[in-house]
Protein backbone atom coordinates (compact mmCIF):
# COMPACT_ATOMS: atom_id res chain seq x y z
CA UNK A 1 0.00 0.00 0.00
CA UNK A 2 1.51 3.51 -0.46
CA UNK A 3 1.96 6.63 1.63
CA UNK A 4 -0.30 9.10 1.64
CA UNK A 5 2.34 11.37 2.12
CA UNK A 6 2.38 14.39 -0.64
CA UNK A 7 6.18 15.18 -0.52
CA UNK A 8 7.95 13.54 -3.25
CA UNK A 9 11.07 11.57 -1.81
CA UNK A 10 13.28 13.92 -4.55
CA UNK A 11 12.84 16.86 -2.44
CA UNK A 12 14.34 14.75 0.52
CA UNK A 13 17.80 13.87 -0.28
CA UNK A 14 20.52 15.53 1.57
CA UNK A 15 21.94 17.21 -1.87
CA UNK A 16 18.64 18.81 -2.95
CA UNK A 17 18.03 19.90 0.79
CA UNK A 18 21.70 21.29 1.04
CA UNK A 19 21.30 23.34 -2.56
CA UNK A 20 17.88 24.35 -1.14
CA UNK A 21 19.89 26.03 1.89
CA UNK A 22 22.37 27.17 0.02
CA UNK A 23 19.67 29.07 -2.48
CA UNK A 24 18.17 30.44 0.53
CA UNK A 25 21.22 31.82 2.57
CA UNK A 26 22.46 33.34 -0.64
CA UNK A 27 18.90 35.17 -1.19
CA UNK A 28 18.56 36.09 2.88
CA UNK A 29 22.06 37.26 2.46
CA UNK A 30 21.09 39.65 -0.52
CA UNK A 31 18.14 40.86 1.20
CA UNK A 32 19.67 41.68 4.81
CA UNK A 33 23.03 42.92 3.05
CA UNK A 34 20.76 45.33 0.54
CA UNK A 35 18.88 46.57 4.01
CA UNK A 36 21.87 47.15 5.74
CA UNK A 37 23.73 49.28 3.16
CA UNK A 38 20.08 51.33 2.49
CA UNK A 39 20.68 51.89 6.45
CA UNK A 40 24.14 53.29 6.24
CA UNK A 41 23.08 55.50 3.69
CA UNK A 42 19.62 56.87 5.69
CA UNK A 43 21.52 57.74 8.48
CA UNK A 44 23.22 61.33 7.34
CA UNK A 45 21.66 63.45 9.31
CA UNK A 46 20.92 67.25 8.24
CA UNK A 47 23.45 70.09 9.64
CA UNK A 48 20.70 71.94 10.23
CA UNK A 49 17.28 71.35 11.72
CA UNK A 50 14.37 72.51 9.06
CA UNK A 51 11.66 75.28 10.73
CA UNK A 52 9.19 73.04 10.43
CA UNK A 53 10.13 70.25 12.60
CA UNK A 54 10.29 72.10 15.29
CA UNK A 55 7.38 75.75 14.79
CA UNK A 56 4.23 75.88 13.14
CA UNK A 57 3.84 76.61 9.27
CA UNK A 58 1.47 77.32 6.75
CA UNK A 59 2.08 76.09 3.07
CA UNK A 60 2.53 78.88 0.39
CA UNK A 61 2.49 76.52 -2.57
CA UNK A 62 0.96 73.36 -2.58
CA UNK A 63 2.98 69.86 -3.25
CA UNK A 64 4.90 70.19 -6.88
CA UNK A 65 6.82 68.22 -8.57
CA UNK A 66 10.38 68.98 -8.49
CA UNK A 67 12.34 70.05 -11.93
CA UNK A 68 15.47 67.69 -12.85
CA UNK A 69 17.42 70.77 -11.44
CA UNK A 70 15.88 71.01 -8.01
CA UNK A 71 15.94 67.52 -7.88
CA UNK A 72 19.79 67.70 -7.75
CA UNK A 73 20.42 70.83 -5.91
CA UNK A 74 17.64 70.61 -3.13
CA UNK A 75 17.61 68.13 -0.07
CA UNK A 76 14.15 67.77 0.11
CA UNK A 77 13.87 66.82 -3.72
CA UNK A 78 15.66 63.69 -3.24
CA UNK A 79 13.35 62.49 -0.65
CA UNK A 80 10.10 61.67 -2.61
CA UNK A 81 10.20 63.86 -5.46
CA UNK A 82 7.68 66.57 -4.66
CA UNK A 83 7.72 69.52 -2.81
CA UNK A 84 5.53 72.27 -1.24
CA UNK A 85 6.96 75.72 -0.03
CA UNK A 86 6.33 76.44 3.44
CA UNK A 87 6.62 79.64 5.35
CA UNK A 88 7.39 79.16 9.40
CA UNK A 89 5.48 81.40 12.22
CA UNK A 90 7.82 82.29 14.47
CA UNK A 91 11.02 82.71 12.42
CA UNK A 92 8.88 84.08 9.21
CA UNK A 93 11.29 81.54 7.11
CA UNK A 94 10.33 80.49 3.86
CA UNK A 95 11.90 76.74 3.14
CA UNK A 96 10.94 73.71 1.18
CA UNK A 97 9.26 70.77 2.68
CA UNK A 98 9.09 67.65 1.19
CA UNK A 99 5.86 65.68 0.42
CA UNK A 100 3.83 62.71 -0.91
CA UNK A 101 1.33 63.77 -4.07
CA UNK A 102 -1.89 62.58 -4.25
CA UNK A 103 -1.02 61.30 -8.17
CA UNK A 104 1.69 59.83 -7.32
CA UNK A 105 0.37 57.62 -4.19
CA UNK A 106 -2.61 57.07 -6.66
CA UNK A 107 -0.23 55.34 -9.50
CA UNK A 108 1.36 53.61 -6.88
CA UNK A 109 -2.02 51.91 -5.14
CA UNK A 110 -3.17 51.26 -9.02
CA UNK A 111 0.65 49.34 -9.68
CA UNK A 112 0.09 47.35 -6.11
CA UNK A 113 -3.12 46.91 -6.92
CA UNK A 114 -2.08 45.37 -10.66
CA UNK A 115 0.61 43.37 -8.99
CA UNK A 116 -1.77 41.81 -6.46
CA UNK A 117 -4.12 40.84 -9.55
CA UNK A 118 -1.12 39.16 -11.35
CA UNK A 119 -0.04 37.45 -8.23
CA UNK A 120 -3.70 36.42 -7.93
CA UNK A 121 -3.98 35.16 -11.85
CA UNK A 122 -0.62 33.27 -11.27
CA UNK A 123 -1.15 31.03 -8.25
CA UNK A 124 -5.13 30.58 -9.09
CA UNK A 125 -3.24 28.60 -12.53
CA UNK A 126 -0.78 27.16 -10.62
CA UNK A 127 -2.93 25.76 -7.94
CA UNK A 128 -5.82 24.86 -10.62
CA UNK A 129 -2.36 22.77 -12.48
CA UNK A 130 -1.40 21.09 -9.47
CA UNK A 131 -5.35 19.87 -8.71
CA UNK A 132 -5.42 18.66 -11.95
CA UNK A 133 -1.51 16.80 -11.33
CA UNK A 134 -2.84 15.32 -8.04
CA UNK A 135 -6.59 14.18 -8.89
CA UNK A 136 -4.17 12.43 -12.64
CA UNK A 137 -2.18 10.27 -9.77
CA UNK A 138 -4.95 9.46 -7.68
CA UNK A 139 -6.82 7.82 -10.66
CA UNK A 140 -4.37 5.89 -11.60
CA UNK A 141 -3.61 5.01 -8.18
CA UNK A 142 -7.38 3.69 -8.12
CA UNK A 143 -6.83 2.43 -11.68
CA UNK A 144 -4.11 0.17 -10.67
CA UNK A 145 -5.54 -0.64 -7.53
CA UNK A 146 -8.90 -2.32 -9.79
CA UNK A 147 -6.41 -3.72 -12.20
CA UNK A 148 -4.65 -5.66 -9.26
CA UNK A 149 -8.01 -7.22 -7.84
Amino acid sequence: MESDCRIPVACCRPRVLLLQALFWGLVSLRVFGAALLSEEKTTVKPAVTPCWLLENFVVLEECNRCSDFNAKTQSACTQTGYVERVNCTKTSREEYKSCRSALMEEHLFWKFEAATLALTVIFAVLVVIRQRWLDRLASEKVRRQIESI
